[in-house]
């Protein structure tokens, strides 16, 4: 349990994961294991119907996004972005980091009619990016880490809100309040987690846990808002411990069979060529986001203090920041089975794009991270024989 809560193997697992996946996609067996995964299971007298995938997805999926909320509601009120001064910085390199790659992606995409997909390179996996920072930034100050850990939790939020917008269809108003009923209910009860009774009301958040997110399934809302919603509502004490026990769970069951699920795309034939979709997000996620986050970083400081306990960082901190936030992988995979639900060809180009830009961003990011980290060993050593 303790080598999933680290930083480094819960990222090769993931890696793992999508390189099985993909390669099973374009085996013998590829197309007999793709039809598997479309296979529907129903859940009697609910109206809850999915596929194996979609029960990954739109099932599975809600414990990683009630994971983040946890930490969001953690952060916004007690940790890195408790205040707008220490969320400032991150929040400037967050909104570059968003903005750069949709513009970069729109400026590739336009006029192909596949515009829609702006969102996907917008994401930022915090799993992997602390992965590779932990394999790579040994000697890097902990105030980069924060930095990092600031930013991407802003980027969940912006992909939250994309999620939970750009993606609801259908709505049915009464299914979605009957999910917010719940949702206080559930949030109400965890307050009361400190009385004798609290086996009996932990197995009655589980069953509003579950309600809730019915609920929300079937109102036309993503699913995995429902995550979302309990773990913001929930009790930051009981919350937090929650997180823990769940953690190994989630890196080590529910991210990899996501990521294998997500990548199960054969890959097009030699001659064949990719879509426009494919090469808009494999550039704007690595360069998009370097430069985003880099650049609009540093334009942040030049004209904003920083906060006291919140040095500046240093042009090529930001540019380590920004080289690890282009790898998007989960959120991004998940907005590009969103946005392209319909096209399955197209989909498969994006989440090929996805899987490519991530890669480079990773083999990037290992690049500058360990260039950063030695020339901060040095600079200690330095500081040391001085002394």
């Amino acid at each position: 349990m303790k080598l999933l809560r680290s930083a480094r193997f819960p990222a090769i697992l993931l890696l793992i994961a999508a390189a099985a996946g993909l390669i099973i996609a374009n085996s013998p067996i590829g197309h007999d294991v793709v039809e598997f995964s479309h296979v529907h299971l129903a859940v009697p007298g609910t109206g809850v119907d999915l596929s194996l995938t979609h029960w990954v997805s739109d099932g599975l999926l809600v414990l990683f996004f009630f994971v983040v909320s946890i930490e969001l509601q953690f952060e916004l009120t007690r940790g890195e972005l408790r205040s707008a001064r220490r969320a400032l910085q991150p929040a400037l390199a967050a909104a570059g980091g968003v903005i750069v790659p949709i513009g970069i992606y729109l400026i590739v995409a336009a006029g192909s009619g596949f515009e829609e997909g702006w969102p996907i390179p917008t994401a930022t996996d915090i799993a992997f990016a602390l992965g590779v920072l932990a394999v790579f930034g040994r000697g890097l100050p902990s105030n980069v880490r924060i930095f990092l850990l600031a930013l991407a939790i802003l980027d969940d939020i912006v992909g939250i809100i994309f999620i939970a917008v750009l993606f609801a269809s259908d709505l049915q108003f009464g299914m979605l309040a009957a999910g917010l009923v719940t949702t206080a209910l559930f949030g109400a009860l965890s307050r009361l987690l400190h009385l004798r009774a609290r086996w009996w009301i932990a197995a009655a958040l589980v069953v509003l846990g579950v309600a809730t997110w019915i609920f929300i399934l079937l109102s036309g809302v993503h699913a995995t808002i429902a995550g979302v919603l309990l773990g913001l509502a929930m009790a930051q004490s009981p919350a937090l411990l929650t997180r823990h026990v769940l953690e190994p769970w989630v890196n080590g069951v529910v991210l990899p069979l996501f990521a294998f699920t997500a990548a199960l795309v054969p890959i097009p034939a030699p001659g064949s060529g990719f879509s426009i979709v494919f090469w808009a997000i494999l550039i704007a996620l690595p360069v998009g986001k370097l430069i985003g986050i880099a650049g609009v970083g540093w334009l942040g400081q030049r004209l904003f203090a920083a906060s006291p306990d919140h040095p500046k960082l240093a042009f090529g901190d930001l540019l380590a920041a920004g080289a690890l936030g282009g790898i998007g992988f989960t959120v991004s995979l998940l907005l590009a089975n969103l946005a392209f639900a319909t096209e399955e060809a197209i989909r498969d180009q994006a989440i090929l794009g996805v899987l490519a830009g991530s890669l480079i961003a990773a083999v990037l990011a290992s690049t500058v991270v360990a260039w950063r980290a030695r020339h901060h060993r040095r600079l200690a050593l330095t500081a040391k024989e001085e002394s």
